[in-house]
């Protein structure tokens, strides 16, 4: 598939995907013309790329991550090192601290809301 098509269907924009290339995250093979085309793994790899952003990890660590990693052909990962591991473990305690918090702070707001709404009104 080109660029466009893998654009539309992971709802990642093409300069994002060229982005991703770039950092080493992607790769496409080229057509004698010099566009990019993908197979089918594509879509399941930007998909995971995307995860892997919003859960705060950089490219670089993306990069490190992504060949540890089984596609969706099922590729195998076998070049996890314990650094890795130790430094993965730690992205994952962060993010359940934040997780933590946040449904402390979901908790606080719940309690503000039942008090404000079992309280009247000010009258206008």
């Amino acid at each position: 598939m080109r660029i466009g098509e893998l654009s539309r269907r992971t709802g990642v924009s093409e300069r994002s995907l060229r982005y991703y290339e770039m950092q080493g995250l992607l790769t496409a093979d080229r057509t004698p013309g010099g566009q990019r085309t993908y197979g089918d793994w594509a879509v399941d790899r930007v998909i995971r790329i995307q995860a892997l952003y919003a859960a705060g990890l950089h490219s670089k660590k993306i990069a490190q991550l992504l060949p540890c990693m089984r596609d969706a052909d099922g590729g195998p990962s076998e070049i996890a090192t314990a650094r890795l591991v130790a430094d993965l473990t730690t992205e994952r305690d962060r993010i359940d601290r934040l997780i933590a918090d946040l449904l402390r702070s979901r908790d606080v707001l719940d309690e503000a809301i039942a008090t404000a709404s079992a309280s009247p009104l000010p009258s206008r």
